[in-house]
């Protein structure tokens, strides 16, 4: 028999997948989806990562999300109501250039390993941070 629906509340979900200034919260995790949210405050960089072979998909709730990839300086701002889509293996970073704390709900689909944290890219990424 499969599993019955469920209900995950708000205050039921866990701390999962560290990453640097980031907090994520899992909500279910499956054999081949992961599902949950992202809470990044404001001024935050999360360190770098990607996951693995997951497609992961982010709707964001509230504020700006600020999404980094490596081989290029360039950026993309997500805001409330947008949808972004990270391929897998994409290594990449999330900040929050508000001030106001950034909120966004996570499906990853694939089964691959949720996040892999790697060390900063050193080819083709500015660490200025300014532009």
């Amino acid at each position: 028999m499969a599993e019955p629906v469920r209900v995950i509340k708000a205050g039921d979900l866990v701390a999962a997948d560290p990453t640097s200034g980031m907090l994520r919260m899992r909500a279910f995790e499956l054999p081949i989806l992961w599902s949950g949210q992202v809470i990044t405050q404001p001024g935050a960089i999360s360190g770098w990562h990607h996951h693995d072979k997951n497609e992961s998909s982010l709707y964001i709730v509230r504020g700006v999300l600020r999404l980094e990839f490596e081989g290029t300086d360039e950026y993309l701002d997500a805001v409330a109501g947008d949808f972004v889509h990270v391929p897998a293996f994409t290594i990449h970073r999330e900040s929050n250039p508000s001030s106001d704390p950034s909120l966004a709900i996570i499906a990853r689909a694939g089964g691959g390993i949720p996040t892999v944290n790697v060390d900063p890219p050193t080819a083709g990424r500015s660490s200025d941070r300014s532009r």
